[in-house]
Parts: structure tokens; C-alpha cells; sequence
């Protein structure tokens, strides 16, 4: 079952580094494993494959820690690109709250 677009889907697409990037951006706060981020994102496994390293490379995403055999991840904040894609949601969701409260004023 697919989840309601979220703001940041909404201007950049529902491509699978989107909803990657809109997962870790949504759970900034956690790190994990490649598995996780597939399942949380809704994109397969395989699919995420084709473009982690490039994140990886990129200094977008971070490894935190190492689990048994499975390598964590979360974005990495410091990263400049990193901040002003938050940056980008947050003013993003400003904008469709701004909306949504100006068309429930018309309504009433």
C-alpha cells in the first residue's frame, strides 16, 4: 500500500532516489540498514542498489555503524546539499500548510 505524497514528492517525484531521500529526510534522526531504507522508501531492494553508492559518493548519506552483517546508514547533515534539501522540505510544507489554511478560510 502505497503512502500519501509528502511534500517533497510532490515537487521532485515519486523517482526511487525521491522517496529515498524523503525517507531519510522524514527519520533524520535514525540510522538503517539498506533493507530498511527499501522498505521505508517502497522501492526494491534491487532497485535501491543501482544508485546507493552514488549517495554514498556524494556525501549524502553517511555509514553510521556496522550490525552483524548489515551496514547502517542516515543522512549525512553536514553535508551542505544535504541542508538545503531539508532546507527545501521544510519550506515546502510551509508553502502547502499556507495553502491549506488560506482555502479553509474561503471555505468558512
Amino acid at each position: 500500500m502505497e503512502s500519501e505524497k509528502t511534500s517533497f514528492r510532490l515537487v521532485f517525484g515519486d523517482s526511487p532516489t525521491s522517496k529515498v531521500l524523503d525517507f531519510l529526510i522524514d527519520n533524520q534522526e535514525f540510522d538503517y540498514s539498506l533493507t530498511d531504507i527499501s522498505k521505508g522508501a517502497e522501492i526494491a531492494w534491487s532497485t535501491l542498489h543501482e544508485f546507493w553508492q552514488g549517495l554514498v559518493k556524494l556525501g549524502i548519506v553517511k555509514k553510521t555503524r556496522k550490525i552483524g552483517r548489515a551496514e547502517l546508514y542516515k543522512l549525512h547533515l553536514d553535508n551542505p546539499l544535504v541542508k538545503k534539501l531539508i532546507e527545501i522540505d521544510m519550506l515546502v510544507s510551509k508553502q502547502l500548510i499556507q495553502l491549506e489554511i488560506e482555502k479553509q478560510r474561503i471555505v468558512v
